[in-house]
């Protein structure tokens, strides 16, 4: 199975299983080979859980036990991934990237965990994310840089850029990814994938409430469309319903849309959060746009008059009081009082300013981002999908964006004596180095809608360049149509980064 298992993707591997070609077994071990081989290269794996998957995968071989159906499931013996933030998965260590929390472990799955388990997925460990998912590249001091199979010397993005190196290293088809800022789109960007962030309403119930602005959701990252579309389908669709049955997500991506009515598509040139745009990211901006032209779609370009400032201030007031919760309220989770050390200090920083501005001016941000909302659904009564970029420039250098020395003392000194204007200061100035390469991305999570990166375009050295669409909220089936469409018209499942090629 080594020789042939980059040839298919989550799918087709569970049909492999289903059809008795290949076992359980055979998957999993050669999972766990490959991430033997290449992990000690890209660190995307931070907890392994080897014999555990070994026991299910002779379930799923053995048809149940009576009380199991794991190999009912649309994915059954497919080996999977879980991130190591937000999603608990029953008996696992979950540290959320972080000191604190590297001795807590859930003891119930979370409900899209428990979705993943129903649909026979075998999770077999659990891969690395930045610090409570704060940056949008992996480098937790608690377990080092993740990176990127494209470049090791580069970014493979975050927070979910263990989950995204994991599949473009070959280890597993498609991995659990989470998106409150851009944490599914920005490393399928840097790593050649695709990531869809679904619409804010397909998510799984669940008995705890979302934080304030509810901009987090759960999916994943993938080599194809169509395992995300089930990967959605499992989360958010009705259990009643075979795969890809009319109706599903599934059966969205598996109907491109050729001979349907051309898209009426708006190409955002805007930076949004970021400040300018790399030549290669307009480059592939404009390629793309050239590719729908062609593909018969009515693109034309349309600046948007949203107040970029207004709405950055209210992402990070709303991040904010996220941080204040985990870090400085960490103890309702773990029964620990967290302590400064436990915390990188970018976090601990953000956690004070979620205690200090974030609480009280948390009505004033989320008015701002229903103004947001409002303002981009009406612009969807006019476009049908929205063309623009997923970063504002490839995949930066590993080290890069992490705090200077000098940001970090100020850090340091505001937490210590946490004076509001200091404080303002230092959000926008540590906020600024990060936005300036990933902030086309939250907008969306403000807003709610759907949104994908699709990677569509590599530089002249070798690093993927994703382009982002977004759709208008609940729409979800008509940006996988799209994507489906692209993915026929430009392949890009075949493209193996370096180090791939060289350990097949």
């Amino acid at each position: 199975m080594q020789s042939d298992y980059l040839e298919y993707d989550a799918i087709g591997l569970a049909d492999l299983v289903r059809r008795g070609e290949v076992s359980a077994r055979e998957l999993l071990d050669t999972a766990i080979a490959r991430a033997e081989a290449t992990n000690p290269a890209i660190n995307a794996i931070i907890l392994k859980d080897y014999e555990a998957a070994r026991q299910r995968a002779r379930r799923i071989e053995a048809g149940g036990n009576g009380v199991d159906s794991l190999h009912d499931g649309p994915l059954a013996g497919v080996p999977f991934l879980v991130k190591d933030l937000g999603a608990a998965v029953a008996g696992l260590r979950m540290t959320l990237g972080s000191r604190h929390y590297r001795h807590y472990i859930p003891t119930a799955d979370a409900p899209v965990v428990a979705r993943f388990r129903a649909a026979g997925l075998n999770i077999f460990g659990k891969t690395s994310a930045s610090e409570l998912g704060q940056m949008p590249y992996t480098e937790p001091e608690l377990f080092g840089p993740c990176r990127n199979p494209w470049n090791l010397d580069h970014t493979p993005g975050g927070s979910s850029g263990g989950a995204a190196a994991s599949v473009a290293a070959g280890i597993v088809p498609l991995a659990h990814a989470s998106d409150g800022g851009g944490s599914i789109r920005i490393p399928a960007s840097c790593c050649g994938l695709f990531g869809f962030k679904p619409s804010r309403a397909f998510q799984p119930a669940t008995d705890v409430p979302p934080p304030p602005g509810a901009l987090g959701v759960d999916l994943a990252v993938s080599r194809s469309v169509r395992d995300s579309a089930l990967m959605l389908d499992l989360i958010a669709g009705d259990p009643a319903l075979p795969p890809g049955a009319p109706g599903t997500f599934l059966a969205a991506a598996r109907a491109p849309l050729e001979g349907s009515k051309p898209l009426a598509i708006a190409l955002l040139r805007e930076p949004m959060f970021a400040d300018t745009l790399s030549p290669e990211v307009s480059g592939a901006l404009d390629d793309a746009a050239a590719l729908l032209t062609s593909l018969g779609h009515r693109v034309e370009p349309y600046a948007l008059t949203v107040d970029y400032a207004a709405a950055r201030e209210a992402f990070l007031m709303l991040w904010s009081v996220v941080a204040e919760q985990y870090v400085l309220n960490a103890d309702e989770i773990t029964g620990t009082k967290p302590r400064r050390q436990e915390f990188e200090i970018a976090t601990w920083a953000m956690a004070h300013v979620g205690r200090k501005l974030g609480e009280r001016e948390l009505p004033a941000a989320l008015d701002v981002q229903q103004r947001i909302t409002a303002q981009l659904a009406d612009l969807m009564t006019r476009y049908d999908v929205l063309l623009c970029p997923t970063l504002a420039a490839p995949p930066v250098k590993i080290g890069e964006l992490k705090p200077s020395s000098g940001e970090r003392m100020q850090m340091r000194a505001v937490t210590a004596v946490p004076v509001e204007v200091l404080m303002r200061k230092l959000l926008t100035e540590a906020s600024n180095k990060a936005f300036a390469w990933a902030g086309c991305t939250e907008l969306f999570n403000l807003t709610g809608q759907p949104s994908m990166s699709v990677p569509l375009a590599w530089n002249a050295r070798g690093l993927p360049i994703g382009v982002q669409f977004a759709a208008r909220e609940g729409n979800d089936a008509l940006l996988l149509r799209l994507a489906a469409q692209l993915e026929a018209a430009r392949p890009w499942f075949g493209r193996r980064p370096p180090l791939l090629q060289a350990r097949r």
